[in-house]
């Protein structure tokens, strides 16, 4: 019998991709109102590979970003994009339109529920924290070294401890087939892949991939936990 479901974060309760699309091109429309002579599409595609090479929490995005389109840093262009940026980002910034009334409905049904994320944890905390749902969660486990990240099975298990529950009472409902899917079936769990983007479309690459469930809305996990039970 299922007692607890465990989400992924980004791109699970909100919606990561628009989010991050929008905060990208408005940073770049900035920095080109603030003196940038480019072509914008040119300048996103720019953009998109430095963040890429260097990862998201790279301090100097913008700098690189300037050098790789052949300009020299410039302190005002920067600033623009690092406001406009943040500025989208904190907008864009909320959940899906049935996240609350799914994780109201679970609570009400009596489930366990948790967090399990990559990333830097005051940042995954920051988003929950804006996202007005930290106080659904019993547990938030938040993984920032590279061996205890998804899609290894050890955030799982911490998750399924920290809520008193063993991990074939778990449901793990994520977007990503590599590190959600993969790690709760690796932990011996129940997976649900949420489809929600292009990229989380892909198709699985081995059986360990393969979710027990797709749904296209967090609502669906309602009727499908019925069913479960």
């Amino acid at each position: 019998m299922l007692k607890a479901v465990l989400f992924d974060l980004d791109g699970t309760l909100y919606d990561t991709r628009r989010q991050v699309d929008s905060a990208r091109r408005n940073a770049v429309k900035a920095m080109m109102a603030a003196g940038l002579d480019v072509d914008e599409e040119e300048a996103l595609t720019a953009l998109s590979d430095v963040v890429l090479k260097r990862g998201p929490n790279f301090q100097h995005h913008y700098d690189e970003m300037l050098e790789v389109l052949g300009f020299e840093t410039d302190p005002k262009i920067i600033a623009a994009g690092i406001v406009a940026y943040h500025e989208t980002k904190t907008a864009y910034l909320v959940p899906y339109p049935d996240t609350v009334s799914t994780l109201l409905e679970l609570r009400d049904l009596e489930y366990k529920l948790a967090v399990v994320t990559d990333g830097v944890p005051v940042k995954q905390w920051e988003k929950l924290i804006r996202l007005g749902l930290k106080d659904f969660f019993h547990t938030v486990i938040v993984s920032s070294s590279g061996r205890e990240r998804k899609p290894s099975k050890k955030p799982f298990q911490r998750a399924a401890a920290s809520l008193g529950v063993r991990e074939e009472e778990c449901m793990m409902v994520g977007d990503n087939l590599e590190r959600d899917v993969r790690g709760g079936n690796n932990a011996g769990m129940k997976t649900v892949q949420l489809l929600t983007n292009v990229k989380s479309a892909s198709k699985p690459e081995s059986e360990d991939m393969l979710p027990d469930y797709i749904i296209t809305e967090l609502k669906e996990l309602i009727p499908l936990l019925e069913g479960e039970v």
